[in-house]
């Protein structure tokens, strides 16, 4: 039996790397299991596509958040090793030199600050910035830069700051770092990137615009901190900053409604103004540079699963996409999940709570790896 095992994160408890290898010790001694754990630019991004590719993993320290020093990884990818598929989704010259992968949750992301320090006033993606810089020093060839997970609101003013950029007040002094709490100082921008930078492709499946309803503040602002009586005046801010970005780097004001653009507290947004950064679908990306078309054909069985698993999951990407191609090609799906929220499985699908109902949310999160082998062990005993 060939088992593939693709999991996504189980959030607090697990990473998708560690859910996998989980699952792999649990199987039967005779089942062969072929790992490919899921991320769309969130938590992981940077080590599990760097490791598929045989690339190498750096530490850099870099300014966090909230201006505290972290260590953030970023890998570097020969491109004659990433997949044909994913290397023509880059679009980039077939001439040689390396990948950057860049993930910006591990130098800006929520995950780094406690609850009573999330506020997208005063975040700042400085430090995606830092990484980025870094990369371009160490002669990376193209930067690919994952966006799930931050903790900012900033448009990408922070890693403009930190690429070479300059935000100034009416007397000509720098506004630094710029994040939002200090924008109503900020009249012009000067400066630019330090060298000359590569192409950047920003992988996500975020397709919020900037500004509005569905816009970065309105949609994600809430959970990096935002309170309800301070919206109006950030998306104020918003629009009046992304305006003057559109006019000093001479772009349309629609670009504010482009697909995506409000990725990731609007760093997308910014990217594209200053560095002509292209966007890439995180899902779709990641499937090309697993070969994961190839490798769901070649299973007797599927396996995936994350934190919750419900009707939303099977319409979105991770593993709802991989139960759907999975499927499609008349393979039998197991979902393994700490909650079940799915009424009519459509045929082929099996769906496996690994959480007893009404367990505490504290003693599920550290019981997900031991209720995660368990369940799966009896599963396949019985198989």
């Amino acid at each position: 039996m060939r088992a593939l095992i693709a999991f996504d994160k189980f959030k607090d408890a697990l990473s998708a790397a560690e859910a996998c290898a989980a699952v792999a010790g649990a199987l039967p001694a005779e089942a062969k299991a072929d790992v490919c754990p899921l991320t769309d630019g969130g938590e992981g991004f940077c080590s599990i596509l760097t490791r598929a590719a045989g690339g190498t993993l750096q530490t850099h320290r870099v300014t966090g958040p909230r201006g505290q020093a972290v260590d953030a990884l970023f890998g570097l990818v020969a491109v004659e090793k990433i997949p044909a598929t994913a290397r023509a989704m880059l679009d980039l010259p077939d001439d040689g030199g390396r990948l950057a992968v860049i993930e910006m949750a591990q130098a800006s992301g929520l995950a780094l600050l406690s609850a009573d320090r999330r506020d997208p006033w005063r975040t700042t993606s400085l430090g995606t910035g830092e990484l980025i810089q870094r990369v371009v020093e160490a002669g990376a060839r193209a930067v690919l830069l994952g966006v799930g997970g931050s903790a900012t609101n900033d448009l990408g003013l922070g890693a403009l700051a930190a690429l070479g950029w300059t935000f100034h007040d009416t007397a000509g002094a720098a506004v630094h770092p710029p994040a939002p709490a200090e924008w109503g100082r900020i009249v012009g921008i000067g400066g630019g990137p330090r060298v000359a930078l590569p192409p950047i492709r920003i992988a996500c499946d975020v397709t919020n615009p900037l500004l509005g309803a569905r816009g970065a503040t309105a949609v994600y602002g809430p959970q990096k901190g935002l309170v309800a009586e301070d919206f109006a005046r950030l998306e104020g801010q918003c629009e009046a900053v992304s305006a003057l970005l559109c006019r000093h780097f001479k772009r349309p004001l629609t670009l504010r409604k482009a697909p995506g653009a409000g990725a990731a507290g609007g760093i997308a947004f910014g990217l594209q103004c200053a560095a002509g950064a292209a966007m890439l679908p995180g899902f779709e990306f990641v499937a090309a540079w697993f070969d994961l078309e190839a490798r769901l054909a070649a299973a007797d069985v599927v396996l995936t699963g994350e934190g919750r698993f419900d009707e939303s999951s099977l319409e979105g990407k991770g593993p709802g996409a991989i139960v759907r191609r999975a499927l499609a090609l008349g393979k039998p799906v197991h979902v393994f999940s700490g909650q079940i929220a799915v009424p009519q499985p459509p045929v082929g699908l099996h769906l496996h709570a690994i959480t007893s109902i009404g367990t505490p949310l504290s003693q599920a999160l550290a019981e997900t790896a031991t209720n995660l082998t368990t369940t799966v062990r009896q599963v396949f005993a019985t198989l």
